[in-house]
């Protein structure tokens, strides 16, 4: 984190405040420095309490962000921090839509979702903005065969902004587990991402985003997710308990 930004200790796991979160990024971009970026929300931060290898990967990650209504009013109410919520669809499509103004001819990949969603995404920001360079998409079903194919083409093609559409924690787990072939790429987990932008789904209403209730449409429309959002009562407990003994800022 350069000077001026600061980390955040959220159940141990560090949350990164800044101003200008694509400006950073287009910064590191032009610098060639490889990034991961974490889009932190609650669900996740419980998994990694149960998951030390899914912990680890978040810490190194050269930048985490404040997505999930819970992380950000942990911020808010117990360290007084004015942070605002930064969905991590919301910083991919700020990203693409300063590649395109910059018209930098970064490489850009899309990988995740089910068969012909990333495509279809692709397709989409293209449209949007034809001075993109997405110069490949893969689905996120497929074979071990079509893994070491997929490693591959991405050694070979060196995109310079990777999103990743797999899920928590799938996608961190596997960016980690493949940046190094990409060493100097912007790595972005973008979750469910893909399906908004190809239209498989819609995103919740900017009121219910406002007010820190998407969690709520996202329930109504996927009601199997009720058990993961058990995370959410659990988080705020185990938050709160946390805050009792831990400092504030980690770095």
């Amino acid at each position: 984190m350069s000077k001026g930004n600061q980390a955040f200790s959220v159940l141990g796991i560090p949350v990164h405040v800044m101003a200008n979160y694509p400006g950073w990024l287009l910064e590191s971009l032009e610098q060639g420095r490889g990034i991961h970026v974490v889009t932190l929300n609650a669900e996740m931060t419980m998994q990694a309490e149960q998951n030390e290898f899914l912990a680890q990967i978040i810490k190194n990650a050269e930048l985490v962000i404040p997505d999930g209504a819970g992380v950000v009013l942990y911020l808010r109410l117990l360290l007084w921090q004015k942070v605002q919520r930064f969905p991590g669809i919301e910083l991919a499509e700020k990203l693409l839509q300063e590649l395109g103004q910059q018209k930098t001819g970064a490489k850009v990949f899309f990988y995740g979702a089910a068969p012909g969603v990333a495509s279809t995404a692709a397709d989409f920001w293209q449209q949007q903005i034809p001075e993109l360079n997405i110069v490949g998409t893969h689905s996120g079903y497929h074979s071990p065969e079509e893994e070491a194919q997929l490693q591959q083409t991405l050694a070979q093609l060196q995109p310079q902004v990777i999103f990743v559409g797999l899920g928590v924690p799938r996608q961190e787990l596997w960016i980690a587990e493949n940046r190094h072939l990409c060493p100097q790429a912007i790595w972005i987990g973008v979750g469910g991402s893909f399906d908004i932008w190809s239209g498989t789904k819609t995103r919740a209403p900017a009121w219910l985003g406002n007010n820190n209730l998407e969690w709520l449409y996202r329930l109504y429309q996927e009601p199997w997710r009720w058990r993961r959002m058990l995370a959410l009562p659990a988080f705020a407990v185990k938050a709160f308990v946390y805050r009792l003994t831990a400092k504030d800022a980690i770095s």
